[in-house]
């Protein structure tokens, strides 16, 4: 009798140890698993962190690098500029071809305005100049239109001797004026020609969706 609850005692033992044993298993690869989600998820985290701040960081500096660029192409298209405004005065060292130049720009204001009687107003160095302009350009309106007109030269107020050169064409009794000096002309240039010259030396905007 003894000899057999001690085997029953043994063989229970070891069924508890069995028992306990898978328990211990169980429960000890579910912690693994618990802890190697939370690594998995905490890695996954400062992945996505990580990736997050290096799109950032590359936006930034793509941006950094357009603005310089574009600071870069403006700085350039400045001096351009700055350059033509300073070699205007060399227009008018030929006084023959200035001439030319002085009777297309009346001409342009005999057109637009389309009046019997206008003034001019020109830097007074130049008035004998706008003076020969002025009868090649009615000669030639009448010429082109049929239409009879004359214009005198404004000496109240001339065009500030630090222009370049150029004239003012005034109509409309003194309320309308077509600013045809070499400056404003300089300045539309700026405005129209730019999108041509952007193109010209830097190719096309690849950005640029719509076009004129």
């Amino acid at each position: 009798m003894t000899a057999f609850i001690k085997q029953e005692a043994t063989e229970k033992a070891n069924e508890i140890e069995i028992k306990a044993n898978a328990e211990f298993s169980m429960e000890k690869s579910k912690l693994v698993q618990q802890e190697t989600d939370a690594i998995d998820a905490t890695y996954q985290k400062k992945f996505k962190q990580a990736t997050m701040s290096q799109q950032i960081t590359r936006s930034t500096v793509a941006n950094k690098t357009r603005l310089r660029v574009l600071g870069a192409r403006q700085e350039l298209l400045d001096d351009i500029f700055e350059k033509a405004q300073k070699r205007l005065s060399e227009a008018t060292n030929d006084k023959n071809r200035y001439e030319g130049v002085l009777k297309g720009l009346i001409l342009e204001g005999f057109y637009a305005m389309n009046e019997p009687e206008l003034k001019i107003r020109a830097r007074k160095a130049d008035y004998e100049l706008v003076e020969k302009a002025i009868n090649s350009a009615v000669a030639e309106y009448k010429d082109k239109t049929g239409k009879e007109t004359s214009a005198t030269i404004d000496d109240e107020e001339p065009v500030p001797e630090g222009s370049a050169g150029g004239v003012i064409i005034i109509g409309g009794n003194g309320k309308i004026d077509i600013d045809n000096t070499f400056e404003a002309r300089l300045d539309l240039l700026r405005e129209s020609a730019l999108p041509a010259m952007r193109k010209a030396l830097f190719g096309e905007n690849p950005n640029r969706k719509f076009f004129d």
